[in-house]
């Protein structure tokens, strides 16, 4: 029976009973004779993964891998190799093109010691089977692998813990809100247009802007939007990038945020729902959330670094919580209200809502006054409840039909602007807590709408 014959049935022998290791080891042996190494070192690498310290296995694997005869220039200065190597040792030589005895320059008579393979770069010396373990990482699997609860490998630097965006919403795709945009020019927007004007009236570009209203009123869209506008970088924070279970791990991630937003000026650096960074300390029971409203406050003075080209833009439904430190020049020494969409820009939201929609018989303008105090959210949700009830109307009738008015007029039984409980609220502060004048904007507002 030939050579081949006697391999391939060992090989089908070694595949019905993959745990026998003395026979995939002689399998192993038969390919290095054979010349076939590669397969050998794959037989070998899984008898090692099963029992590391097998000699026969390292030896075999030695052979694998040349370090029992070196080659030319490769061996260590004053060692040796047989002039009659062993039958199985000169078949792999002649076999893998390897020179051994006399050919490879050896002149001594005694039997032949294999040579120790190098470690590879980084690996330890004491370990041979660390440099097998990395030449066959693509045949052999591991023999170690992490533990689940193992902290992974911190690459990189700080910038790492936020995404630093590029906003390509612009102001033009915000609808209504004309005097926060024109707060917004006045203190950022023109100036970073107009550098040297900037220069001539000395205005800096760091600056604070706090947006406080009802929620779904479009304040993290403006944020975006700014950040689009000037072209600027744009990094969200929330408390949950911030707070750590470890003592000073919290201010640090705080700090670590605003040197990614300086390393990264002209940058828009966003705090949502900034009441619960920067609460009242005067109502704070935890020590840790203590130090975590100053550092916030130590950060936005730019103590550690220089906030040149860091405009803070923070977000708030309850600017009432907030701790007035917070809001004195320098820091968020702006306070802008964000109130529900009007009538131009409720009619430009749900255009926007229904571009991508099928639709047919819709009065906008019907809409539109039917949702006075609906915010951006509310509207949305509008649009999506019509859908449903145009869908739902033709799966049971088994046809397609358009989104019509009717779905709307229903919608509209359902959906109630979610901004009314926040307006109960917001009176009662307008009406008893207005210190400094802070809240003059709401107050106007509510007596307008006769809300006061």
């Amino acid at each position: 029976m030939s050579s081949d014959s006697v391999i391939d049935s060992l090989t089908t022998a070694v595949d019905a009973n993959p745990d026998d290791v003395p026979l995939r080891l002689h399998l192993a042996g038969l390919l290095l004779d054979a010349g076939r190494a590669a397969e050998a070192i794959a037989h070998v690498g899984q008898a090692l993964a099963r029992n590391p310290a097998d000699p026969q296995a390292q030896t075999l694997m030695q052979r694998a891998l040349g370090g029992g005869t070196p080659a030319p220039g490769t061996g260590a200065p004053g060692t040796s190799a047989p002039s009659t190597p062993a039958s199985g040792t000169a078949a792999s030589g002649a076999a893998t093109g390897v020179p051994t005895g006399p050919a490879a320059g050896g002149t001594g008579t005694g039997p032949e010691r294999p040579a120790r393979p190098h470690p590879g770069p980084g690996l330890p010396g004491d370990d041979p089977l660390a440099a097998y373990e990395q030449e066959l990482a693509d045949v052999v699997p591991p023999r170690f692998s992490p533990a689940g609860d193992q902290p992974e490998p911190v690459t990189g630097d700080a910038d790492r813990m936020f995404d630093v965006e590029i906003s390509t919403v612009r102001l033009g795709d915000v609808g209504g809100m004309t005097d926060v945009k024109e707060r917004l020019e006045l203190a950022f927007l023109g100036p970073l247009r107009n550098p040297e004007l900037r220069k001539l009236y000395g205005k800096s570009l760091r600056g604070g802007l706090m947006l406080y209203g009802p929620p779904g009123c479009g304040k993290t869209f403006l944020a975006k939007a700014i950040a689009g506008e000037m072209g600027a970088k744009f990094i969200s924070l929330s408390i949950v990038d911030v707070l750590d279970m470890w003592i000073g791990n919290s201010e640090r991630n705080l700090h670590e945020l605003f040197q990614t937003a300086r390393r990264s000026a002209p940058c828009v650096l966003f705090l949502d729902e900034v009441d619960a960074l920067g609460h009242k300390r005067s109502k704070v029971t935890s020590s840790g959330m203590r130090t975590i409203g100053n550092q916030l406050l130590a950060e936005l003075d730019g103590v550690e670094g220089n906030n040149e080209g860091v405009f803070v833009l923070a977000a708030t439904n309850t600017p009432w919580d907030v701790d007035p430190a917070l809001r004195r020049p320098g820091r968020l020494d702006r306070v802008v209200l964000v109130l529900p969409p009007d009538a131009p820009a409720r009619t430009s939201i749900l255009e926007y809502h229904l571009r991508d929609r099928p639709i047919a018989n819709i009065d906008v303008r019907r809409i539109v006054g039917a949702t006075e105090d609906f915010s951006g959210a509310d509207l949305a949700h509008l649009c999506e409840s019509a859908a449903e009830y145009a869908m739902a109307d033709s799966i049971r009738r088994g046809e397609v039909r358009m989104i019509e008015q009717r779905d709307f007029d229903r919608a509209l039984k359902d959906v109630r602007p979610s901004t009314k409980p926040w307006f109960a609220t917001a009176r009662n502060v307008a009406m008893f807590a207005n210190e400094g004048g802070v809240y003059d904007d709401l107050v106007s507002y509510l007596k307008r709408r006769k809300l006061l």
